[in-house]
């Protein structure tokens, strides 16, 4: 499996994958893993909300987020943090945030994706991406190619942190 992104969304996925048994490989086009984490709440990043519920989402499909919420929600990622042993409080309406640094998420992102066998590749930019069978993707330097593939790059509001039209494209 290949996932593309190295943000909360793309390294969340990948350890759910890797904890399935699945051979996972994340390319990230950034030097390192989870910028928007990093800046996210003022540099402590607003982690989860504890009042995530499906009511709170619009979709075409309403089912959705009750199945994926009932799969994985605010209080599974909680036992997480609190696992890897990073204090946190609680702000407005349920919003939960470091007490210390992002990078003590990113760091706990980083570990459970060794614990599942993740592989990270950082400082690869993607330049193309086809259906053959399986997926080929080619960046920058190799050619990787896997029976499924994750887009997880997250959009373009915040310039600083290097965003690319990449996922638009795909």
């Amino acid at each position: 499996m290949l996932v593309i992104g190295a943000g909360a969304a793309g390294l969340m996925c990948a350890i759910e994958a890797g904890k399935r048994g699945r051979r996972v490989v994340v390319l990230e086009h950034n030097a390192q893993v989870g910028r928007k984490i990093l800046i996210s709440g003022g540099g402590r990043c607003n982690f989860t909300n504890l009042h995530t519920r499906p009511e709170h989402f619009l979709s075409d499909n309403p089912h959705f987020a009750k199945s994926a919420l009932a799969r994985y929600g605010p209080r599974d990622f909680v036992a997480v943090v609190e696992r890897h042993g990073i204090a946190y409080h609680e702000k407005t309406a349920g919003q939960l945030f470091c007490d210390g640094s992002a990078r003590e998420i990113v760091a706990m992102l980083e570990a459970e994706c060794a614990a599942a066998g993740v592989r990270i590749e950082t400082g690869r930019a993607v330049r193309s991406v086809r259906r053959t069978p399986a997926f080929e993707v080619v960046d920058d330097r190799d050619s990787w190619e896997a029976e499924s593939f994750v887009v997880a790059t997250g959009g373009l509001s915040i310039p600083k942190i290097g965003p690319t039209p990449f996922g638009y494209s795909v």
